[in-house]
């Protein structure tokens, strides 16, 4: 497995300039023949964030302390996970001109993907940190854990997306039921509502969500000024590297075959 990962690391340090315009080319193509650029990876998430923010609190009547932080760490993390998985699931397709011509690790155009969106995830950090300090969000040492939960999603949105890709080149439907999938899973998230109101044992399922264990951990951080529990660090290392692992499997079991799709 040691062995493995390193053969991996030889393989895209030999590729870094490839890597590197990959990302390049994928960040800018996101924003290609638009006015404001690169500007939209800051202003659509705070757009996204206004709505949420005018119908939930005006109509639905949320009026708890630091809401908007509440709800903003939930569509932060939320949106980073959709932007990543969508980019990864359609990352072999999108570059099968060049695979299908030159021999190169299938995984650089998804990894690529995810090194985008980070990028973009990386510029609403910062923005939302900034609204944590106008909203009166005391500051302190346990902020740095915050890259805990990050680095989770990180490994765990690379891993669905391996899962994703892999299925995408076989089976063209899933992008049709990846959408409802992730409709769904925001519902299911709490991005916008309270669990507490929820029985317990209620409450105890929304952990079988992942999305919701990471998003949990940031508002502990953020709101609550606490580190979680052990338990809730278990949890976003199982998530995270048990997608990874089924994601690895998948693409080790079908990568001989996708030659065949594209």
């Amino acid at each position: 497995m040691i062995e493995a990962i390193r053969s991996q690391i030889v393989q895209l340090k030999k590729h870094k300039f490839l890597f590197e315009e990959l990302v390049k080319r994928d960040f800018k193509k996101k924003y290609k023949r638009t006015v404001l650029g690169m500007l939209w990876s800051l202003i659509s998430p705070l757009m996204q964030l206004l709505v949420m923010s005018v119908v939930f609190t005006h109509f639905f009547g949320q009026h708890k302390p630091h809401y908007t932080i509440y709800l903003f760490a939930g569509n932060l993390t939320y949106s980073f996970f959709k932007d990543s998985t969508n980019g990864g699931m359609n990352s072999l397709m999108q570059n099968a001109g060049i695979i299908t011509k030159i021999n190169l690790p299938k995984y650089m155009f998804l990894l690529s993907k995810n090194v985008a969106s980070l990028i973009n995830f990386g510029l609403t950090l910062i923005i939302f940190l900034v609204f944590a300090a106008v909203d009166g969000v005391v500051f302190h040492f346990r902020f740095l854990m915050l890259l805990y939960p990050i680095v989770c999603l990180i490994i765990f949105n690379i891993g669905c997306g391996f899962i994703l890709s892999a299925l995408f080149v076989i089976f063209k439907d899933i992008q049709y039921l990846y959408d409802i999938f992730t409709l769904m899973l925001m519902y299911l998230s709490a991005i916008f509502y309270y669990t507490d109101s929820y029985p317990e044992n209620i409450q105890r399922l929304f952990y079988l969500n992942p999305l919701y264990v990471y998003i949990t951990y940031m508002r502990h951080i953020v709101l609550d000024g606490y580190i979680p529990g052990l338990a809730t660090h278990a949890l976003c290392l199982i998530y995270a590297f048990g997608a990874l692992a089924i994601g690895a499997l998948i693409y080790k079991k079908y990568n001989y075959k996708f030659m065949y799709y594209m």
